[in-house]
């Protein structure tokens, strides 16, 4: 190899001149247009100077720009490194030749020095980051050059492309549902995700799903009427929430639902496939003149449990099918097509949770559903009809990390809950939303739930400031111990009505059961008969009205606030600490969402930097 490869090297100090002077034989020269040699000689270092004395058949090298000269002199086994400005001498001093490291064989890269850059570049999502090893063996940045060997070639070690946010999850989930990011904002329970919640996420190419559950029927009604006269067909969803104590109220629901143009619905909290479910899914469907199955409607199923999942994964059973055509809750082709599609065709995992949640570790629920999506779509063979199922991930998360992870195993779109209560869009009180803005991950509750609370089904809230986890367990612990209010030994019973309920347990039970005579008197009927269910409904009335204070922010019941959330709200606000995100006034949906999806392309990018080698700084994290 001649010795004028070396001026490859040498090119990105940019001199006028370069001479390499061998032991044997005459000196070599490159002229270049110079003018930056000082500025590269102090960005890139001495290091590429002198590893051309590695070379053992070279004695001198040499950079001259202008009254600049820098020379380095073979002295042994070591060297020395000369500076001249003008006929002054700067520096002279032994310096060490860098060790010879295997060359390889690339792959090689021309970095264009103008675009050096430093690892913090790979948090920005839109820009390519190539990571080198300079002639000293040193990493180095660069956003831009040309691949493979000519002049000023160096070893690649990482080319890492851009990733925008509007890149990551499934790109068929989000050309079925016309959304620019694959995210969604779930629903929250009582309004709190409200209709603004749901314009904001439309406004940002998101899908925002209406709180209906928990609301009265005629609530969700006004609420539906402004929808459909606000917002196009399709941009936002509404909750369907399952309620076996009282199933007339899922019929009623998907009725508006249907009335009012409804094409998305999110079906959280269900323990089995109910007819109301099913007859949203499939009404308007049919088979096209190809035998295809063509359905309008779009259903999202969130669900925790493997056996609920493979419920919503596969068609609804045929039995069940024939018998909603035989009450005329179907037609016989939307029943064809039903055989042929899933309940749903987008089901999320929901891990770690706000509200209604079984605590599922993430890590072990998003890869389990994975998996049987896919062994369900062999043995359904979807793949023949074009059909795939696909899985999102929710529970956990609220930091770029959490969301970038559930992308990397596979997460076809992500669903956010709790993060969303503490913006100006959510539909509860300031006092709450202040609460929630002051939390740490650490600092939830399990209570009983207040629309499952004779089986003792849980609701994770926020522990700080609020009492309702405890309290509603003492009234759980009594239902269980006593057969009625009469039963209650008359200390517990002065010690609720004084502490809990803050008047008579009688004059609670009379405002109940009126409530009961207007939205289902049958429930009111079964408590004249049975003291037990009296007592239930007693007490729920409790579990019920905490969650209106809080919404309502009834600033002296603070205490029993019920307010739904997970952990991912306290990592959230850990996240933003110190950042324009970090005040309640700063936060909105689009905000929010577009800080979380950023920061997780950017992780993307971290991460795979990382996974290939690279030798990274420690916090190289995203901030918002």
């Amino acid at each position: 190899m001649s010795i004028a490869a070396h001026f490859d090297a040498l090119a990105a100090y940019d001199a006028a001149a370069v001479r390499l002077v061998p032991d044997d034989g005459e000196p070599e020269d490159l002229l270049g247009q110079g003018g930056s040699l000082q500025e590269s000689f102090d960005r890139i270092g001495q290091g590429p100077l002198l590893s051309v004395l590695r070379d053992p058949r070279i004695s001198r090298v040499t950079l001259a720009d202008g009254d600049l000269e820098v020379t380095a002199v073979r002295d042994g086994s070591s060297g020395r490194l000369r500076v001249l400005w003008g006929q002054q001498t700067v520096v002279d001093e032994r310096v060490e030749i860098p060790p010879l490291l295997p060359e390889g064989s690339g792959p090689w890269f021309r970095p264009d020095p103008a675009t050096e850059t430093g690892p913090r570049a790979l948090l920005d999502p839109a820009l390519p980051v190539y990571v080198v090893s300079g002639v000293g063996g040193e990493q180095r940045y660069f956003t831009g050059g040309l691949h493979g060997p000519g002049v000023g070639q160096v070893r690649l070690l990482a080319a890492i492309p851009p990733i925008e946010p509007g890149q990551l999850g499934s790109a068929a989930f989000r050309e079925r549902h016309g959304l620019r990011q694959a995210y969604v904002v779930g629903a929250m329970a009582g309004g709190i995700a409200s209709l603004d919640v749901c314009r904001s996420a439309a406004d940002s190419g998101l899908l925002g799903v209406f709180g209906a559950g928990g609301l009265p029927v005629e609530a969700v009604e006004t609420a539906l009427r402004e929808a459909a006269s606000t917002m196009r067909p399709g941009t936002y969803g509404f909750n369907l929430l399952h309620n076996p104590a009282e199933p007339g109220v899922e019929d009623r629901t998907v009725d508006l639902f249907l009335a009012h143009g409804v094409t998305v619905a999110e079906a959280s909290a269900f323990m089995g496939l109910t007819p109301a479910v099913v007859r949203f899914r499939l009404k308007g469907a049919h088979l096209d003149h190809d035998g295809r199955p063509m359905v309008p409607n779009r259903l999202f199923a969130k669900v925790s449990r493997p056996e609920i999942a493979e419920k919503f994964l596969r068609p609804a059973p045929a039995e069940m099918l024939t018998a909603m055509v035989g009450k005329g809750l179907l037609t016989e082709a939307e029943a064809a097509a039903g055989l042929q599609v899933p309940v749903a065709e987008d089901v999320t995992a929901e891990a770690d949770s706000g509200g209604h949640t079984d605590h599922r570790p993430f890590v072990v629920l998003l890869p389990a559903m994975l998996r049987l999506r896919d062994r369900i779509c062999a043995e359904e063979g979807y793949a023949a009809r074009g059909i795939r199922p696909r899985i999102g991930a929710a529970g956990g998360l609220g930091t770029p990390a959490s969301i970038a992870a559930a992308f990397a195993m596979g997460a076809d779109y992500v669903l956010t809950g709790s993060v969303n209560q503490a913006t100006a869009e959510a539909g509860t009180s300031t006092a709450a939303k202040e609460m929630l803005t002051a939390a740490a991950w650490w600092e939830m509750a399990s209570g009983p739930a207040p629309d499952m609370f004779e089986i003792g089904a849980k609701v994770q809230v926020l522990g700080r400031g609020s009492m309702y986890a405890q309290r509603a367990q003492r009234l759980y612990d009594l239902y269980k111990e006593h057969g009625s209010l009469e039963a209650l030994p008359q200390a517990e019973r002065d010690r609720l009505e004084k502490q809990i309920f803050r008047r008579p347990l009688d004059e609670v039970w009379r405002d109940t059961r009126a409530f009961w005579m207007e939205r289902d008197p049958r429930q009111a009927e079964k408590a004249d008969a049975d003291p037990r269910h009296r007592m239930a409904l007693t007490f729920r009335w409790y579990l019920g009205m905490t969650s209106r204070w809080a919404r309502t922010g009834e600033d002296d019941r603070k205490r029993d606030y019920q307010i739904w959330c997970g952990p991912a709200m306290g990592a959230f606000n850990d996240w933003v600490k110190g950042s324009e995100l970090e005040p309640l006034a700063s936060r909105t949906i689009g905000a929010v969402a577009a800080a979380l999806m950023r920061g997780a392309a950017a992780t993307t990018r971290v991460t795979l930097a990382r996974n290939l080698g690279v030798a990274l700084p420690d916090g190289l994290d995203p901030q918002p």
